[in-house]
């Protein structure tokens, strides 16, 4: 192997590691590789850790038809809201979006917010050809996109339809959540703010707080306690999925 080759080899190795550590692609715009997410009540070098799995609990008897807070708050915070204003409806970005679901038998409707379920066996994760699609050890179903090649295998295998693809050139981006045309992408359970100790924006923002989030392993957590007394659904439980979001009311 010649010198020169040698040379761009190493190269190539450093480069790599520098996007693992973190890699500033505009001023104030730092992507990090899924070995430097942190976690709250942690010290910020410190990795996500799968002690924690977090997750959400969303309550479809206080969640009110045409009520879309929590749809604006995702939008507005992860600047998506009105990213692509000349694609079609269907092809607007949509991390979290308001269903309808209705009781064959009995009529009964409920209205429920629907996105990334964030499951424990992912199947999006598993037909990414690059691992783009990722799952952090406490739970948090991500994608990188610098991994990204836009196949959109994994919107194809996403039984909650949660996955968007990016048709044209963004501006004006979120410094926190850098986009880029021909990706795909997903609620992030807004893990910029999980890993400073806050909420997501849609649990924050919901008027009814229809939507309880917190750690799943964590018997003494709210959202802990809340399952063990209150039946609760998994969309498509029937997959085997195990999602980190579960419905009560359904």
């Amino acid at each position: 192997m010649s010198e020169d080759t040698n040379l761009k080899r190493r190269e190539f190795i450093g480069n790599g590691a520098k996007l693992a550590a973190g890699l500033t692609i505009a001023p104030g715009v730092v992507v990090y590789g899924l070995s430097e997410a942190s976690v709250p009540d942690r010290p910020a070098e410190e990795p996500a850790s799968s002690e924690r799995r977090w997750g959400m609990l969303v309550d479809s008897n206080k969640c009110a038809t045409g009520c879309d807070k929590c749809v604006t708050a995702c939008g507005e915070e992860n600047g998506w809201d009105d990213s692509e204003p000349n694609s079609s409806p269907e092809q607007k970005a949509q991390w979290i979006r308001k269903v309808e679901l209705r009781h064959k038998g009995t009529g009964k409707s409920h209205s429920l917010p629907m996105m990334c379920q964030h499951c424990e066996n992912p199947p999006c994760v598993d037909v990414c050809p690059t691992n783009a699609s990722m799952k952090r050890a406490d739970g948090i179903v991500l994608v990188d996109r610098h991994r990204c090649i836009g196949c959109r295998y994994c919107m194809m295998a996403c039984p909650y339809k949660a996955r968007s693809f990016i048709h044209e050139t963004l501006t004006d981006q979120e410094p926190h959540m850098p986009r880029g045309k021909g990706t795909v992408e997903s609620c992030t359970m807004c893990v910029h703010r999980v890993d400073e100790g806050r909420e997501p924006a849609c649990v924050e923002e919901c008027p009814e707080q229809a939507i309880l989030f917190g750690d799943l392993n964590d018997p003494d957590s709210a959202i802990a306690q809340a399952l063990t007394r209150y039946d609760s659904t998994a969309v498509r439980e029937d997959l085997g999925l195990n999602p980190g979001v579960r419905y009560r009311g359904i």
